[in-house]
């Protein structure tokens, strides 16, 4: 028997989870000397790279004076929220790393919140002790009122503390004291996180998430409560509903560095991958053939946003992508619901529409843009809350909203966020800086981060996630200008584009192709507006003098997905494709959408 530590890594977005775990695997020396893997070496899918965030939890594991550590990196992200509440259930103890400037944020309280009523040994890492202005000694103070509103047991709120820089790789017992190496840190970890307790019984494992291998089909993963698992042996499946399965584990799997080693026995309270279990679903029990015994599965929160997904009929469809029919995206989005816990997928009265709901707009963008690359073709309509009725009054979702931003601009984001419905809770200054906090209703928060960007010079940094339902707010006001609509189908020309700057902002760029009832720009005005930019200039041979200026063309406005998303109305699409991002309006023709008007 190894001594087993298990840990997860928790924190905000962009508090250094995953250059923590860095520089421990570079610490423990799971890497030749003359091997440089870089950084972030764990968040490994483009998407989780280019945004610069953790989308997926991983676990990786090293041995540390003769102690095996399981640490599990966890996203910090609200949206994703679901995969930390899940993967907890395989920790003992929690790493809470919070920012020596922004003190505890939102998803802090959210995600120290879950492993606080789990009964974890929190330890606390106040990180980036190096920035100008920061505060270390007060963010320990706050760290521990935030535990005691938690309501946090004693032995909880006697947590150990290390100062330091993940990114400069040291850590200390004092913010003055500058070390050499994060040896503090996991001198931490052997000290105060508990070794798993390793009960007697018969085996038993819950399963908390899934990987998937294209040789082996589906993993499961999760942590040995008891008795021990073996290659080969025959188990039962405890389903959500109590009903019992009878399988077969193939192959077992303890991680190991970045990897995984193939072994013939598991000890209880290590975590493992299993191969081979048949039908199983995240929150299964892995129980003994003879007289199976389920633990308590997991509650998933529940989704607060939905999308309608259809398939691309415009007229550049099939141009791009490779999966273009119903057929293809109804198997795709099934198969994400295997791994994808917070999601949900409704079919419509139409065969190629359908409902997906999940977490917030982020959320279902990352899985838009996974399909994308993957070569799906799809329009996505507008995001939209999910409204319940609660003792017969209709409710809506409300969100807790934190927003960083400069002392001087701070009054147009108030006044931003109060039209849409929002309640200034608290409001202090750090530095140069203010540090406002709201609840806001889910619907307020679409498109709210473009404006405030706007109106900020970039300079806001915005933070939410969900809180409760409470009853409905009333109006919001939606996106003020209308939208310029293509006329003809052909090539942007510049001459046209020129002459029609003065009607709004283009989203084209001359010579990129158009279709007619695509959305090309946006109006200066309230209504929407059909123009014609195929139109190029008439080559007579009468001439005037000044007549032959140039074209001075302002570059068009690039919308990422999740801009695009929030940018739509009620009457328009995103359309989708592996090369492009295009708006368009439902209905393409000008007779059309006179007809079908919503009003």
């Amino acid at each position: 028997m190894t001594a087993i530590k298990n840990i997860a890594i928790i924190a905000h977005v962009d508090h250094g989870k995953t250059t923590l775990v860095d520089k421990i695997m570079y610490h423990c020396r799971l890497f030749r000397d003359n091997q440089n893997t870089g950084d972030l070496i764990l968040d490994n899918n483009d998407q989780e790279r280019e945004r610069g965030i953790t989308i997926t939890s991983k676990n990786v594991s090293v041995v540390y004076k003769d102690t095996k550590i399981n640490i599990i990196d966890t996203p910090g992200h609200a949206d994703f929220g679901g995969e930390v509440e899940r993967v907890l259930n395989m920790a003992d103890g929690v790493l809470l790393l919070v920012d020596a400037f922004e003190g505890p944020m939102p998803q802090t309280r959210f995600v120290l919140q879950k492993a606080i009523d789990l009964g974890l040994k929190p330890c606390v890492v106040v990180n980036k002790v190096d920035k100008p202005n920061c505060t270390p000694d007060e963010v320990h103070e706050k760290v521990f009122d935030l535990m005691f509103e938690l309501g946090a047991e004693e032995w909880q709120l006697d947590f150990p503390t290390v100062y330091g820089s993940a990114l400069n790789n040291w850590m200390s017992d004092d913010p003055d004291v500058k070390t050499e190496n994060i040896e503090p840190l996991l001198d931490m970890v052997l000290e105060h996180i508990p070794s798993p307790k390793v009960q007697e019984g018969s085996p038993q494992m819950l399963i908390t998430s899934l990987d998937f291998s294209s040789f082996t089909g589906r993993i499961a993963i999760g942590r040995v409560q008891r008795g021990n698992l073996k290659e080969g042996m025959q188990v039962s499946l405890v389903k959500r509903d109590g009903s019992i399965k009878k399988t077969r584990i193939k192959e077992l799997f303890i991680f190991e560095g970045l990897g995984r080693k193939k072994v013939e026995k598991v000890q209880p309270g290590d975590i493992c991958a299993i191969v081979g279990l048949e039908g199983f679903e995240i929150g299964d029990t892995v129980a003994d053939i003879e007289n199976p015994e389920g633990l308590k599965t997991i509650a998933i929160d529940e989704p607060t946003m939905s999308m309608l997904f259809t398939i691309n009929d415009s007229p550049f469809f099939g141009k791009d992508g490779k999966f273009v029919t119903s057929r293809h995206i109804k198997e795709r989005l099934t198969k994400e619901l295997e791994k994808n816990l917070a999601l949900r997928v409704k079919e419509t009265d139409s065969a190629d529409k359908f409902l997906v709901y999940g977490r917030g707009v982020m959320h279902l963008s990352v899985l838009i843009e996974t399909m994308r690359r993957e070569g799906y073709e799809l329009q996505i309509g507008q995001p939209q809350v999910i409204i319940k009725e609660i003792d017969g009054e209709k409710c809506e979702p409300v969100e807790e909203l934190t927003i960083d931003l400069p002392e001087e601009v701070s009054g147009k984001a108030v006044e931003m966020v109060t039209m849409r419905k929002g309640e200034m809770l608290s409001m202090e200054t750090r530095g140069e800086r203010m540090i406002i906090q709201f609840m806001i209703p889910s619907r307020g928060i679409i498109g709210l981060r473009n404006q405030l960007l706007t109106a900020t010079a970039g300079e806001a940094i915005m933070a939410h996630r969900f809180k409760e339902y409470q009853p409905l707010k009333g109006g919001i006001p939606q996106r003020q200008n209308g939208s310029l609509i293509s006329m003809e189908r052909g090539k942007a020309i510049p001459y046209s584009i020129d002459k029609l700057q003065d009607r709004g902002k283009f989203f084209v760029d001359p010579g990129e192709e158009i279709y007619e009832g695509q959305v090309i720009g946006e109006n200066s005005r309230q209504d929407d507006m059909a123009v014609n930019i195929t139109k190029t200039k008439k080559l007579s041979n009468v001439r005037s003098s000044g007549a032959d200026d140039k074209a001075k063309i302002v570059p068009a406005l690039k919308f990422s997905l999740e801009e695009a998303l929030e940018y739509i109305q009620k009457d328009e699409y995103v359309e989708v494709t592996p090369k492009h991002l295009r708006l368009r309006k439902i209905y393409l023709t000008e007779n059309e959408r006179k007809r079908n008007k919503i009003v």
